[in-house]
């Protein structure tokens, strides 16, 4: 019993949060899942939604010559997140009054399957299970579950990849990391982290069949994507975003440029939430390849960490989508320190659950 109590503390919170969210309106499912239902409906001052809701226009009819442009802001961008929504579909038949359950209820089991498998690799490491609840309890991660989001099953099918390596059973971490890319696309740099370990151990052979299995589907579906859409789903972001930076953390800093009050209300959280941890996570993975310590672990804190350091303005200057960004370096920083058996580490990873009090703005 005590193997699945994390998980458990886990899925009784999770299912709480949701059960308040969804009483705090009402019962309106649209409405907590931010469909945007009121404002296409002519509504004046009614929220235009959010990411959840091209998820559930996909799970009502995942055709992509149905896709309206007038509903998907940037349909190749959207499109290319489609595994939560064919899963959806399939679970709904694609009925309105079913699909946002069929989100939430998929949602909920692919975040409470994914803690089990963090607290199943943190075992294998000799490490307590208890830390697994560091990305049970992650606001980035209950956000996604309630918003019909695709990172819970885009990361549960990374820690199976990852479960599956550990056990050295490559051929099927490398299907759950291709499956990964469908769900979002972020997860390339755990693939990229992964491809890196393989080829530092001079396992040529094995990471060119894991490359052929990640990432020619993912490629293939980018021409199909071009073809109906007339442009490569891989990019920033959706509508206003901005590109990459070049600068080290200039995303952040560019928010100066239109307010100062929200660069310091802003800079207050993500420094220590986001600059921080990603500026430690390079010295500290950096410092390890030198050593020649060319485990996956520290790939994964390297990639996850760099990202977070050029990433662009649009998504530093929106807080939920910030903290949906750092469930990766979560993850990697939690395998990292699970890896290197360094507890100081894991203790300062429970500082990100600080940011559990922004569920309390946003229930509504």
């Amino acid at each position: 019993m005590r193997r699945y109590l994390p998980t458990l503390i886990t899925a009784v919170i999770t299912l709480a949060y949701v059960t308040f969210a969804l009483a705090q309106n009402s019962g309106d499912v649209g409405e907590m899942l931010r469909l945007g239902i009121r404002a296409r409906a002519g509504e004046a001052g009614a929220e235009t939604g959010y990411d959840g809701q091209f998820v559930y226009f996909f799970a009502l009819d995942p055709n992509p010559a149905n896709v309206s442009a007038e509903l998907v802001d940037v349909p190749a961008y959207r499109y290319q997140r489609i595994l939560l929504s064919l899963l959806a579909w399939l679970v709904s038949f694609g009925q309105a009054a079913f699909a946002p359950w069929a989100l939430i209820a998929l949602n909920v089991l692919a975040h409470v399957i994914g803690t089990f498998l963090l607290s199943e690799l943190l075992a294998h490491e000799n490490v307590s299970r208890w830390w697994a609840l560091v990305y049970g309890l992650w606001v980035g991660e209950l956000f996604a579950v309630r918003l019909a989001l695709t990172e819970p099953l885009a990361y549960a099918l990374v820690l199976g990849a990852l479960l599956a390596s550990r056990a050295k059973k490559e051929t099927w971490a490398a299907i759950l990391f291709a499956l990964s890319l469908f769900a979002k696309e972020v997860t390339l740099l755990f693939i990229g982290a992964y491809l890196a370990w393989l080829i530092s151990q001079r396992a040529w052979r094995a990471a060119g069949r894991a490359a052929l299995i990640m990432l020619a589907p993912f490629a293939v579906f980018q021409l199909l994507l071009f073809y109906w859409f007339g442009r490569f789903g891989l990019g920033s972001g959706g509508a206003g975003a901005t590109g990459f930076e070049i600068i080290p953390y200039m995303g952040l800093w560019r928010i100066g440029s239109e307010s100062a009050l929200a660069l310091l209300v802003l800079g207050l959280l993500l420094v220590p939430a986001a600059v921080l941890p990603s500026l430690w996570g390079m010295v500290e993975s950096l410092r390890r390849l030198r050593r020649r310590e060319w485990e996956l672990p520290v790939w994964l804190l390297l990639f996850n960490a760099a990202f977070i350091v050029f990433t662009p303005f649009s998504t530093f200057r929106e807080l939920l989508g910030m903290v949906r960004l750092l469930n990766g370096l979560l993850l990697a920083v939690l395998c990292f320190g699970a890896w290197s058996k360094a507890p100081r580490v894991l203790r300062y990873a429970t500082l990100w659950l600080v940011l559990l009090l922004m569920l309390a703005n946003e229930t509504t």
